[in-house]
């Protein structure tokens, strides 16, 4: 049951996040999507891979990967998150 609830918290998260960022400029994609994958995805989706390997396999493994993903996506998150501030708009010449 948490591992279902895990998940439809970061499919959520991702639909929301495409929704509200439909039609809007590219930098404040990347902002919004970096946060949405810091808070969002990363907790959640480490939580479900990590719990799901740990019920497959049948040892405590799963509490490592959680460990492990868990920075890897947070750290993405912020990478797409620090791309989005540090763009620059592109002007226009004529």
């Amino acid at each position: 049951m948490a591992i279902a609830v895990a998940l439809c918290i970061s499919i959520f998260g991702s639909m929301l996040a495409h929704r509200l960022t439909k039609g809007k400029s590219r930098k404040r994609k990347l902002i919004f999507w970096g946060i949405t994958t810091m808070i969002a995805i990363a907790p959640f989706l480490s939580f479900t891979i990590g719990l799901t390997y740990a019920l497959i396999v049948r040892s405590g493994w799963g509490i490592i990967i959680m460990w492990y993903l868990f920075p890897i996506i947070f750290i993405i998150g912020l990478g797409i998150l620090l791309l989005g501030i540090f763009k620059e708009k592109r002007r226009e010449t004529i």
